[in-house]
């Protein structure tokens, strides 16, 4: 689950300077660097969430029991 995480963040960290070159000639740089810190606030939540809740979820766990057939 940690590569989904930094997967996650990676994705969102480019998503968010297409944005920031995208906005460029459109948008004045207050609102472009708003909307950048947003998204990356969003990814830096998203991956810690992700690294977080998936690293603790099954390692715990004692494999499943299984009997052999004859």
């Amino acid at each position: 689950m940690e590569i989904a995480a930094v997967i996650f963040v990676i994705f969102l960290i480019a998503v968010a300077a297409v944005i920031f070159f995208v906005l460029k000639k459109a948008v004045k740089m207050a609102f472009r660097a708003a909307i950048v810190a947003l998204i990356l606030l969003i990814a830096v939540v998203g991956g810690v969430s992700l690294w977080w809740f998936g690293a603790n979820g099954n390692s715990d766990k004692p494999p499943a029991n299984t009997k052999k057939s004859r």
